[in-house]
């Protein structure tokens, strides 16, 4: 059996593009549909119910356009939503914090691992949470970085001030003897390079884009939906207002082709 029904995708900006790469290089076949929600950008901020009622509003527009499942590609949405989305969507639904977890305890040697994210996926503690299901023995280090995203999104990907920044918020999870570093926005692999050069060797990076999308390939698998090899795939974007800088950073920085952008209207959703 196969699906030709695109994979949905959607994030707060365009950091969730980080995903669609993963998602085109190990699902070639696949066609996906992204959804970000550039009026509303950025989530890492706002209150989680704020986030949970987006997060709903974004799904409604995905599950019009005939998507065969759903990925969350932003982190925030996935700390706080995922479960509301579990219980109402029709379709499955993936986030990025779980397939991040288990990629991280794989990854770590003496149990410590570090987390850095916006202040809204921290400030949830679902990562802890996820890691210590998994593994109540493990010791979790997490860090809020709320300048790195604007940093990414202006471009300044190679800079010595974003460097600088880097550094100030690794310096004390690094002191606290962190093996393995999480990045908790799809944003950040963006910054992998500059990340790597804060950190100490020994230190390995997880990547929750490209953990993500085995975790995709491996549902579609189980669920029968994969599309046909040989497939001729797609790449649909649409946004909830005008692009700004930040998607000609990520075509740059990520090498995607990425055609005419669509504009989606938010249809707000009922009262939860």
């Amino acid at each position: 059996m196969s699906d030709l029904r695109p994979i949905g995708v959607f994030d707060s900006g365009v950091g969730g593009l980080t995903v669609v790469k993963a998602l085109r290089e190990l699902l070639p076949n696949e066609n996906i549909f992204y959804l970000g929600d550039t009026a509303r950008v950025p989530y890492g901020g706002k209150s989680a119910s704020t986030v949970e009622r987006y997060s709903i509003e974004m799904t409604d527009l995905l599950v019009a356009e005939n998507v065969k499942a759903v990925v969350i590609a932003c982190n925030s949405a996935s700390a706080v939503a995922l479960p509301k989305l579990e219980e109402t969507l029709a379709v499955p639904v993936i986030g990025v914090i779980k397939p991040g977890a288990q990629a991280a305890l794989a990854a770590t040697r003496n149990q410590h691992v570090g987390v850095i994210g916006t202040r809204a996926t921290i400030k949830s503690g679902a990562y802890e949470r996820e890691l210590r299901a998994l593994n109540p023995q493990v010791r979790v280090s997490a860090c809020a970085c709320p300048l790195l995203v604007p940093l990414i999104e202006e471009g300044w990907l190679e800079d010595e001030l974003t460097d600088r920044v880097i550094a100030r918020y690794l310096g004390p999870l690094v002191h606290q003897g962190i093996d393995t570093l999480v990045l908790g926005c799809t944003h950040y692999p963006l910054l992998v390079h500059a990340i790597s050069r804060a950190l100490p060797k020994t230190v390995r990076l997880v990547d929750s884009a490209r953990n993500c999308a085995m975790a995709v390939k491996k549902l579609l698998v189980q669920s029968y939906l994969s599309a046909p090899a040989g497939n001729l795939a797609g790449l649909e974007i649409a946004l909830t207002d005008a692009p700004d800088i930040f998607l000609s950073v990520a075509r740059r920085a990520l090498q995607l082709e990425i055609g005419e952008v669509q504009l989606r209207e938010v249809l707000h959703a009922t009262k939860l």
